[in-house]
């Protein structure tokens, strides 16, 4: 792995442990601040809320900067939330910290993807992107585990002071190894919005948002699953995560090559796939010896879209890629948001916990169905995005145009 992508890994890596840790750590963070469990619980949505604002915003703040000063300056605002978060004296400065931790997570990814895209060789922009989404599934397995471990036995606070840590690794690995790529001419945020408004890169952020519903509508409540439906004890619920974890470490694994390959049937597979599993996993979810290799499945089939739906957002946005990349992440958040939120609505019906695999099954179903009528719209379409083995088209001046390869190389010729 290029040390490049390394650094980015890194900071995913980061990111992903402080977005997923204080789930395990909520009755601690609450008896030391001095509130309830529920009220504590508004640090998740802080950061999430912090997420989606920042995804948008930061990116267009950043429009006019190189790529690796932004991406210096994100992990900055990661390292500083996370360590407000660390010393906060009550409730409010905590919920700060975790909404400044949650802003620059989007915008990283989405400036994160598309410099590992612009530094891959033609026809490896998936394995590159899917290499950045590992060390944040990676983080699913070993440092979730490990920092909620940290802060079961010396205090929540020396959690969120390694991964402070971890911040400040990160931002030094990025000034030392992500190569200066100069500002593209012409580059605005006009520009930037132009190529988030096109159908295809719209459509594709709306099965982000159904599609990865489907993931955290089960993913969020799987605690109660595994302690109320699989009978398991609560000691359990922390290895059964790191099953699901470790789905998604596959699911991202595999999603790099193949997206390579064929980008939009690697995202249908994943879709169809967490169709299914989730239905199957509503009906075994109490036979323990098929739920646990289910979660696996679950984990891998709904990452198995990320690497694709990214990278078919970078290709159609290929002039200005940095908002839509972005944007694909805030749209991940929604889904997060809005998938436990109508699971949990079912869960409340009385419907059951197992409710929740079939309302994910659903808004999985919903987004194949956009992904589907995207591809059937590119057929025949102009704005097909160019694949590995063809080059981006961007004119520059009248009268002439650059061919652009995937790596970034560019190369002028006279037009008629």
């Amino acid at each position: 792995m290029p040390l490049a992508l390394f650094a980015l890994a890194l900071s995913a890596f980061g990111i992903g442990t402080t977005e997923f840790v204080t789930m395990g750590l909520l009755p601690d963070v609450a008896a030391d601040l001095h509130t309830s469990v529920p009220t504590a619980g508004n640090l998740v949505s802080a950061y999430a809320l912090g997420v989606v604002i920042g995804a948008p915003l930061l990116a267009v703040i950043g429009v006019r900067m190189a790529r690796k000063h932004l991406l210096i300056l994100l992990m900055s605002v990661f390292v500083a939330g996370n360590l407000l978060s660390a010393l906060s004296p009550d409730f409010g400065w905590a919920l700060a910290g975790r909404f400044i931790s949650g802003l620059p997570h989007g915008a990283f990814f989405g400036a994160g993807s598309v410099v590992a895209a612009r530094l891959a060789p033609k026809g490896r922009e998936g394995r590159a992107i899917a290499t950045i989404l590992l060390g944040l599934t990676t983080a699913n397995i070993i440092g979730v585990p490990a920092a909620t471990l940290l802060g079961q036995d010396l205090g929540w606070r020396a959690t969120f002071l390694v991964v402070t840590a971890i911040g400040v690794v990160a931002v030094a690995g990025l000034a030392l190894l992500i190569p200066y790529q100069p500002v593209e001419p012409g580059q605005s945020l006009r520009r930037e919005l132009r190529a988030l408004r096109k159908p295809q890169v719209l459509l594709g952020l709306a099965t982000a948002v159904f599609g990865f519903a489907g993931v955290f509508a089960v993913y969020a409540y799987l605690s109660s699953i595994t302690t109320h439906v699989m009978g398991l004890g609560e000691s359990s619920v922390l290895w059964v995560l790191a099953l699901a974890g470790v789905g998604m470490t596959i699911g991202v694994a595999a999603a790099g090559p193949l997206t390579d390959r064929a980008a939009r049937p690697t995202a249908y597979a994943g879709l169809a796939g967490l169709a299914l599993a989730l239905t199957v996993f509503h009906f075994t979810a109490h036979i323990v010896w098929i739920a646990l290799p289910m979660v696996v499945v679950l984990g891998a089939t709904g990452f198995l879209m990320t690497a694709p739906l990214q990278t078919m957002v970078i290709r159609y946005a290929a002039d200005a890629p940095t908002l839509s990349a972005a944007s694909n992440h805030s749209a991940f958040n929604l889904a997060n948001a809005g998938g436990v939120w109508l699971a949990g609505a079912g869960v409340a019906a009385g419907w059951g916990w197992m409710s929740t695999a079939l309302v994910g099954a659903v808004l999985a179903t919903a987004g194949l169905a956009i992904a589907l009528t995207a591809g059937y719209l590119d057929r025949g379409s102009r704005t097909t995005p160019p694949g590995p083995d063809r080059p981006l088209r961007t004119r520059v001046a009248v009268g002439r145009e650059k061919r652009v390869d995937r790596a970034g190389a560019v190369t002028g010729h006279s037009g008629s």
